[in-house]
């Protein structure tokens, strides 16, 4: 079996439509833990996993990622771009520092 080495979450959380916080769900989430799964398993590394997550906590700012064993934490837009900065970081470990989750 092979060892993980770095463990991506995705929000895919889903709130009642009238909830202030909104949800990433609804932005979303599932194409892009989807999008970011596949770019992962294309590139051959079998020591990375990508999952859906709960409620990661900022729903309002957008879809919530955090990235494993570094900690680092992101808002993603849906667009590719984006997508494409995240999964460069998840793969060569260059921080997409556009992303970032900030307070």
């Amino acid at each position: 079996m092979t060892q993980i080495k770095k463990h991506i979450f995705v929000c895919v959380n889903q709130r009642d439509d009238d909830n202030q916080k909104g949800c990433c769900s609804s932005k979303n989430s599932l194409e892009i833990m989807t999008k970011l799964k596949r770019m992962t398993k294309s590139s051959g590394r079998k020591d990375i996993r990508v999952n859906k997550s709960g409620c990661l906590g900022n729903c309002e700012k957008g879809v919530s990622c955090v990235v494993y064993p570094e900690g680092v934490w992101y808002t993603i837009p849906n667009d590719e771009e984006a997508i494409s900065k995240i999964s460069n970081h998840i793969l060569e470990g260059i921080v997409a520092s556009d992303y970032l989750m900030l307070d």
